[in-house]
């Protein structure tokens, strides 16, 4: 009988261990967007490589539409190991890595070339900003999600110049783009991306700041008739997963989880500068879309250099080399 009870614990250990084994080859992921939006599209293409390189040792489990965290939670959800991964807004790691903010600053990356370059896999940049992500918080990036690029919006006038912002309340998600929008001569007024149809329409605000994406997706155009193409900085979502799940994993799952990465992040950012230029087609057919000339865009670099200056003051040496790595260029 003894032996019977023992055989059977032997097997329900195993059975447990199986299950355990199986649980830790389980990433689940945490999204804020539809699987349909092109991050939760980038995430399945994660998925499918990753699956079929490890012939079914990893499983990918995704959770889309902030089901289980919202933004502001998912850098410490992913860093304490609630979960394993998550896509998450950069800038939700500016509570304990401040110098995240610097993709903020006003066109420090204002050319798809220099973006390119600074956001590239092993960039100086891309160091600097990862390793402190890493460091801070115990969440590793595995790649860098794109999302686009700023332009502005308003209503029976142009945004061609900084005296165009003079008094004019902006919508802003930020405390950089707080300090730009200041820099410019508007009042900040920091607002949700879900709330800008009905402040728009009603007038709360004058000018909006947005993703370009955002006009087609949240129909913009509807409630504002000039779009300033400015891509004056970009909005990036950072893929991240757990570093000590992650170095659990077999030295060749890991490469595979590495080299997927590589080709979604390469994917995606094709993709979006695609459909950016897209976009400005289509806005072209129900708004009137300003292009600035260099010299228009040298009088808003001029009159928002400040911003840079004052950034790092504030966050001090380590905002001073993530800097001056993007500038080396």
């Amino acid at each position: 009988m003894k032996k019977l009870f023992t055989g059977a614990l032997t097997g329900l250990t195993l059975l447990a261990s199986s299950s355990l084994a199986m649980a830790e080859s389980t990433i689940r992921v945490t999204l804020q967007l539809p699987e349909t939006h092109s991050l939760g599209q980038n995430w399945t293409a994660f998925k499918k490589i990753v699956e079929e390189k490890s012939k079914g040792e990893l499983k990918i489990q995704l959770f889309p539409s902030a089901q289980l965290y919202k933004d502001k939670q998912v850098p410490e959800a992913v860093g304490s190991g609630a979960i394993e991964a998550g896509s998450v807004f950069l800038g939700r790691f500016a509570g304990s890595v401040p110098e995240v903010e610097f993709l903020n600053l006003p066109f420090l990356l204002d050319s798809e070339e220099k973006l390119r370059a600074a956001t590239a896999s092993g960039s100086e940049m891309r160091k600097l900003v990862d390793e402190r992500i890493l460091e801070e918080t115990g969440a590793k990036v595995l790649w860098w999600q794109a999302y686009g690029r700023n332009i502005y919006l308003s209503n029976e006038f142009a945004l061609r110049s900084p005296a165009d912002f003079e008094g004019k309340k902006v919508r802003t998600y930020g405390k950089i783009l707080g300090w730009t929008v200041e820099a410019l001569g508007g009042a900040p007024t920091l607002m949700s991306g879900s709330k800008q149809f009905l402040a728009y329409q009603q007038g709360a605000v004058d000018v909006g700041m947005t993703g370009a994406s955002g006009v087609k997706s949240r129909k913009l155009y509807e409630v504002m008739d000039h779009m300033t193409t400015s891509f004056d900085f970009p909005i990036e979502f950072v893929a991240v997963i757990n570093n000590d799940f992650f170095n659990s994993l077999s030295a060749e799952n890991q490469q595979i989880i590495l080299d997927a990465a590589k080709v979604v992040e390469l994917d995606l950012r094709n993709k979006i500068f695609k459909e950016e230029a897209e976009l400005v087609e289509f806005a072209q057919d129900k708004m009137t879309v300003i292009e600035l000339s260099e010299e228009e865009r040298a009088k808003f670099k001029e009159a928002t250099q400040a911003v840079t200056d004052r950034f790092i003051k504030e966050v001090g040496p380590k905002a001073k080399a993530i800097v001056d790595a993007v500038n080396a260029l």
